[in-house]
């Protein structure tokens, strides 16, 4: 008799084990069909713009947060963000889906990693619960949170009958009352608001959008506060009070109800509100010309009251906690026993070494979050996700290595097995082959990006993609190679006493007319020095990774200024205004305002976009259609490539050399197949990068500084990019480059490294000299990473 029993049928439930997409068709994904192993480590790869995230934050993490969303109430999903059903025929056996992406944290100069992280709220209650001497609950230890207190008489119904009962009321709040909880105070140059020795009606206004000729040209002309024709040096000190400071009080001008106000008040309200970074260029110049913001005088910069400063832990107070580097407050929390508090200690114990364990122990609590990069940014955003106790969860993260020094990297790809291991999917758009290396699954996109993209071009195992003949896999073990000679500087730009943040008095000469690299882990300063001490100088010209700012109408064509002479040349061969080339102007389609779709709105619903049907999606009036240049018209030529309108804009009829040079700039930064009407909004990161970069190759600057311009660049593409720097150096430009990337390190000129570790651990330069003495001498992380990477 046999004694093994056969092994029974697996479980229904069992065979699930594949997330399946079919006929995906968002953005520029060509009807793609795939499966993707679950509980497993997956990578997308591909060159920039060739549909990664598309494909997994677009149709498969889109999908997935959609179809959460749905289970709640009606009520509940009309304060949610709506989102559209993703253009694809099937989405099988998907699972929730977290999403780590890159978007910098809240620009809002209120925010910091305390309180974007709540380690801040945790650390409230404890100083509430601990803290001498008490000083009242959690909220009197906030930043965010005004002291204030009322009484007055309040009337209540009762039985039918109104009562009057008198009620007091009042709030501890942690709030500086001279800064208003943002640590920094303003001053105006009064010079740079005005010229004093115009009147107000000869433009004496010099803040962009003041002019004399609309509305605020009426009400400073009707207030009849001061006379608008005499200069401004020769008003009284009441006139110019008034000009400056006056509160806000309602006037009538020309039988129409208007407000005065003050300009300072007016630019405070207006623009001081707001995050300076996600300022429009012109006006965050005027404000940083304008307004200087020093350290508050009263907190000195913690951002709190005396109070709230006054109450301690064992000689600590919250503004001194969250001063400290998080690996050393994690220390110091670590060393509180008190029973009484044990469960908020062990979460905020947790979240402190979580910090420590993803290497952001050289953050501190009091760090504004807009300052952040967009790896820190991304690392301090998985943070809540270490140690969590879900399972059979789907992680989705965009270059979770970006920003990341090689040492680094090995860390990530740590945490990123830890994830998997605990049963849960693991999604990761990426780059860099040290990440490629560990995946269980690879989807490699392509074959080319834009409309030449959108395909999968390979799936399988990492062995498989190396075998295979697509641009990937070609380049995967693409090894850059030291140079056999460096160039020689003509000059020296001299840096001394740099002490932003963590910069320990350093001294350095940046070598001027070479590549200049500057290296060092995360934290180690780099960024401190070049953007705290090279940056602001004249002839300087930083292309930095701050984020894009456009709406849906702005597209490559408006963001670089080609629309200006395309818009005028067009006009010249027509005869006609250069208003009607404008979708945002006069020749906008009136249906749609020039949108080229309409929008319905359905309130928890997702909104709807139509395609216009009076200008069938062209977003012009069909008048304007009827002029062209060259044989095409308008929206014909915005619908061209960078490459077409190249070869369009350099010859014949439609010559015109202003557009040419900017077309000419953007395919030099390898943006060819970007449609010039193509939104903003639907471009990648690494080609919002390079959209910045080619824009600002215009500025007549001497000294170039990138940071981390390999961002969101495929292997093949970082040869492209090498190239171009080697152009911009040869055309007698200074390049310093802030990166990670080791075949950039290996094309350099001069190395600076920075370390050896981060925060307070570094901030000192450790090596200074070529990339073949730093292999040679292996005295630092960076050496030891470049040596491994070019096999030395």
């Amino acid at each position: 008799m046999r004694t093994d029993t056969p092994s029974p049928a697996p479980h229904a439930a069992d065979t699930h084990d594949m997330i399946r997409v079919q006929g995906a068709r968002e953005n520029n994904l060509k009807d793609v069909s795939i499966e993707i192993p679950k509980r497993r480590l997956t990578v997308f790869t591909g060159v920039s713009g060739s549909g990664k995230s598309s494909l997994v934050f677009g149709t498969i993490a889109a999908e997935s947060q959609r179809l959460i969303n749905e289970t709640y109430s009606t009520f509940v999903q009309g304060f949610m963000p709506t989102l559209a059903r993703p253009e694809v025929d099937v989405l099988d056996g998907l699972t929730t889906a977290i999403i780590v992406d890159q978007e910098r944290m809240g620009g809002n100069p209120r925010s910091t990693v305390g309180t974007a992280t709540d380690a801040n709220a945790m650390l409230r209650i404890l100083f509430s619960r601990l803290g001498q001497p008490h000083i009242g609950s959690a909220q009197a230890f906030s930043f965010n949170v005004a002291s204030i207190s009322g009484a007055g008489a309040v009337t209540i119904e009762r039985g039918g009958q109104a009562v009057k009962e008198r009620r007091e009321f009042s709030i501890t709040g942690g709030m500086c009352p001279r800064c208003e909880g943002t640590g920094s105070v303003t001053d105006f140059d009064l010079t740079q608001l005005y010229d004093d020795s115009k009147s107000l009606n000869e433009g004496a206004l010099t803040i962009p959008g003041y002019s004399m000729d609309g509305w605020y040209g009426r009400i400073f002309s009707g207030c009849g506060f001061f006379d608008p024709d005499k200069p401004i040096r020769k008003f009284t000190k009441k006139e110019l009070h008034d000009l400056l400071y006056k509160e806000p009080v309602k006037i009538k001008v020309e039988g129409i109800n208007l407000t005065y106000e003050g300009l300072i008040p007016k630019i405070q309200k207006s623009m001081l509100a707001k995050d300076v970074d996600s300022m429009q260029p012109h006006i965050r110049a005027f404000v940083e010309r304008v307004v200087t913001f020093t350290t508050c005088p009263d907190c000195d910069g913690t951002r709190l009251n005396e109070a709230a400063r006054s109450s301690k832990i064992a000689g600590i107070s919250i503004a001194d906690a969250c001063a400290m580097q998080i690996s050393d407050l994690a220390a110091w929390v670590r060393d509180l026993d008190e029973p009484s508090v044990a469960p908020l200690l062990a979460k905020l114990q947790h979240t402190l070494d979580s910090f420590v364990k993803i290497g952001l122990g050289y953050l501190s609590l009091n760090r504004p979050s807009g300052t952040l990069s967009g790896g820190e940014a991304q690392r301090t955003k998985m943070i809540r996700h270490l140690g969590s106790s879900l399972t059979d969860v789907t992680y989705v993260f965009d270059e979770p290595t970006i920003g990341l020094h090689p040492h680094d990297i090995q860390r990530m790809n740590e945490l990123l097995l830890q994830l998997r291991n605990k049963g849960n999917t693991v999604l990761v758009v990426e780059h860099k082959p040290e990440t490629i290396a560990i995946a269980d699954h690879v989807v490699d996109l392509g074959p080319g990006a834009g409309t030449a993209g959108g395909e999968v071009v390979f799936e399988g195992t990492v062995e498989g993609l190396r075998a295979s003949g697509t641009r990937t896999g070609r380049h995967l073990d693409d090894r850059a190679r030291l140079k056999p000679s460096v160039r020689t500087p003509s000059g020296r730009l001299e840096v001394r006493g740099a002490d932003t943040h963590n910069l320990q008095n350093v001294d350095v000469d940046i070598p001027l007319g070479v590549l200049t690299v500057v290296t060092g882990v995360a934290g180690s300063g780099k960024s401190s020095l070049i953007h705290g001490s090279v940056s602001g100088r004249d002839g300087v010209v930083t292309v930095d990774q701050g984020a894009i700012r456009g709406s849906r109408r702005s597209n490559p064509a408006t963001y670089t200024g080609l629309l200006d002479p395309i818009r005028k040349a067009f006009a010249k061969a027509n005869g006609v205004k250069p208003a009607l080339f404008s979708a945002n102007s006069e020749g906008a389609c009136p249906a749609c305002n020039g949108a080229g779709v309409i929008y319905t709105d359905l309130a928890m619903m997702a909104g709807v976009a139509t395609t216009c049907e009076e200008c069938e999606g062209k977003r012009f009036q069909a008048s304007v259609l009827e002029y062209h240049l060259g044989g095409r018209d308008i929206s014909e030529v915005l619908a061209m490539s960078v490459n077409e309108a190249e070869e369009f804009f350099g010859a014949g009829d439609a010559r015109t050399p202003a557009a040419h040079k900017i077309l000419d700039r953007l395919a030099d930064v390898g943006l060819g197949y970007l449609t010039l009407g193509q939104p903003l909004t639907t471009l990648s990161g690494g080609e919002r990068q390079r959209l910045k970069l080619a824009t600002q190759m215009a500025t007549s600057g001497g000294v170039y500084v990138l940071d981390e311009p390999t961002t969101g660049l495929h292997l093949a593409d970082v040869e492209h990019l090498l190239a171009l720097l080697d152009r911009l150096v040869d055309s007698g430009k200074s390049v310093i480059v802030i990166e990670h990337h080791q075949a950039v390190m290996a094309h350099a000129d001069w190395i600076i490294d920075l370390g050896p570790g981060a925060g307070h651990d570094g901030g000192r330069i450790v090596f200074e000299g070529t990339p073949a003495d730093l292999v040679a001498a292996r005295s630092t992380l960076t050496g030891e990473h470049l040596a491994a990477y070019i096999g030395a």
